[in-house]
């Protein structure tokens, strides 16, 4: 019986070896660049020379874009699942979250 709570594709079959298979290769890969984009966000938010700042922010949005790919391959061929939201949980945190507005200063337009 399938979970309701998951959002899945099917799944590609892969080979049950001992071998690392397409699933464990893309799966070690994305986690790498996962990571890399933690690293990299964390470097970018530490650096005070603006030209290497440069050269790394372009590194790190090339990362995520990886990243990003390799997530939808993973997806598309179901080896990466997502849990639903419940409704109810997103009804709370759209209450807590709404309140932050009013922290905001003044004059800023956010809806």
């Amino acid at each position: 019986m399938p979970n309701e709570n998951k959002v899945q594709n099917p799944e590609s079959p892969v080979a049950k070896t001992p071998q690392m298979n397409d699933r464990d290769f893309i799966n070690d890969m994305l986690t790498t660049e996962k990571y890399f984009c933690n690293s990299l966000s964390v470097a970018l938010h530490e650096m005070s020379n603006q030209a290497l700042f440069q050269d790394i922010f372009s590194v790190s949005k090339e990362n995520q874009e990886m990243q990003r790919e390799l997530y939808n391959i993973m997806f598309e061929k179901g080896w990466y699942s997502l849990e639903k939201a419940q409704s109810t949980s997103l009804g709370q945190s759209y209450q807590q979250f709404s309140g932050y507005k009013n922290q905001f200063p003044s004059g800023t337009n956010i809806q």
